[in-house]
């Protein structure tokens, strides 16, 4: 096999030098560093320095943030989720997270650079960035979050009919996040006096998503805007429903783009609140256009307004219905 060709990544070869043999003093240096961590961890630390293997590092990391995160916090660990934000999550402050660097870097003999803690907001950013640091990859480019404040200023559709309280766009989809309150206009009547999340709304959360995805996470044409008065739903496939969800649940989404080729883009979705599955999509098609930018006197690209309404009707009189109606095909 040709150097560069692992894991599918050409150029960038994992490291070929041999591991420095772990002796029993190093093991004993290793559990005195996790000597607060459990058992578990404790063993997949020596084992990853045993045998370098990627596939326990895992295990290694999310037993190091467990030591310096709250004891009710920990729980939310064990669910494995790699969403789980850093600090709105998990609590971990700056000077926390320096903590949890150094313990890493000792674990597993390498080096982290400040410029790189700046990407990681997540758990699942943290186990990335460690996997691709010991494989001798690139590290992926850095999670994009957006607050509710920029979602709502780039999205054509508004409250009272969207359905995201928060979002992050990574290189191969987004994922977002929306809590049921119970106050919802559409759970006064759906159903009586038992208010349940209407299934096809839970598909117009995944389809706002895959918009917002369009709008922020793709690299239009030179020149050229996604134009967000021209992103209608067309079509969706193989759409499942596994759970009821009901006020109090925070609906997980998560988007991944399939085939995007003007002017179509087709993406696959699932909701889940907590580990349970609620809803998945096997595609979910909408139609999209582009406006030439307009730039400002510095040269730098000048946003179009995004809060044109989505009634059904595009500038050019197009009559295809929009996101916000076609759920119910």
């Amino acid at each position: 096999m040709p150097k560069g060709d692992l894991d599918g990544q050409e150029g960038h070869a994992a490291p070929e030098t041999a591991p420095k043999p772990f002796s029993i003093e190093d093991e004993s240096a290793l559990r005195e560093s996790l000597k607060r961590c459990s058992p578990a961890t404790i063993e997949a630390a020596i084992a990853y320095r045993k045998t370098q293997e990627a596939s326990h590092l895992p295990a290694v990391i999310i037993g190091v943030i467990e030591r310096f995160v709250e004891p009710d916090l920990r729980a939310k660990l064990k669910e494995a989720d790699d969403e789980l934000r850093l600090v709105e999550d998990l609590g971990i402050d700056s000077l926390t997270m320096m903590e949890i660097v150094i313990l890493v870097e000792d674990v597993l003999q390498m080096q982290i650079n400040n410029e790189d803690l700046r990407n990681l907001r997540t758990v699942g950013d943290i186990k990335t960035f460690i996997d691709c640091k010991v494989r001798g990859l690139p590290p992926p480019k850095p999670t994009k979050f957006l607050p509710i404040e920029q979602i709502v200023s780039v999205m054509p559709i508004q409250a009272p009919f969207l359905f995201l309280n928060e979002a992050s766009i990574v290189g191969n989809g987004a994922q977002g996040k929306y809590k049921i309150t119970g106050q919802e206009f559409f759970l006064q009547g759906h159903f009586k006096d038992n208010p349940v999340m209407p299934a096809s709304l839970m598909l117009e959360a995944l389809g706002q998503l895959a918009v917002l995805y369009l709008l922020e996470g793709t690299t239009p044409e030179e020149g050229k805007t996604m134009d967000p008065s021209k992103i209608f739903f067309t079509s969706c496939e193989g759409v499942r429903c596994h759970r009821i969800c009901r006020p109090g649940d925070l609906l997980s989404m998560s988007v991944k783009p399939k085939r995007t080729k003007m002017p179509l883009a087709t993406f696959e979705g699932s909701i889940r609140v907590g580990q349970e599955k609620a809803a998945m999509a096997e595609e979910i098609t909408l139609t999209f256009a582009y406006v030439e930018s307009k730039l400002a006197a510095d040269g730098t690209p000048i946003a179009v307004d995004s809060k044109a309404p989505m009634t059904g009707k595009s500038n050019d009189d197009d009559t295809r219905p929009p996101i916000a109606a076609a759920v119910n095909a």
